[in-house]
């Protein structure tokens, strides 16, 4: 346990900071888990109205350094590869029948 006062106020600062951010990475799942949702289900519309969603709390996320900016241009590229690839999966099934 701290002794000195500035490190009993790091210590609660530190608390307050982790429950913040903590609740910044809940939201960040969330997002890209309905996204995953979306997709799987094949609702192109939806999901590309989800991705503008969850690609703005990614940006939110980076720019308070909850994650780094190169993990958010990785997500981000990621699930927008998903969501476009809604349509090529649907061309090539109505092609196939």
């Amino acid at each position: 346990m701290a002794n000195l006062p500035h490190a009993k106020k790091a210590i609660r600062v530190t608390k307050r900071r982790t429950a913040k951010n903590q609740g910044i990475q809940a939201r960040l799942r969330q997002m890209t888990r309905k996204t995953l949702k979306l997709v799987e289900l094949g609702e192109k519309t939806l999901a590309q109205q989800q991705l503008q969603i969850a690609q703005k709390v990614i940006d939110k996320a980076a720019k308070t350094r909850v994650i780094h900016t190169n993990k958010a241009k990785r997500m981000k590229s990621r699930l927008a590869k998903k969501v476009n690839s809604i349509s090529k999966d649907v061309k090539t099934a109505q092609k196939n029948t």
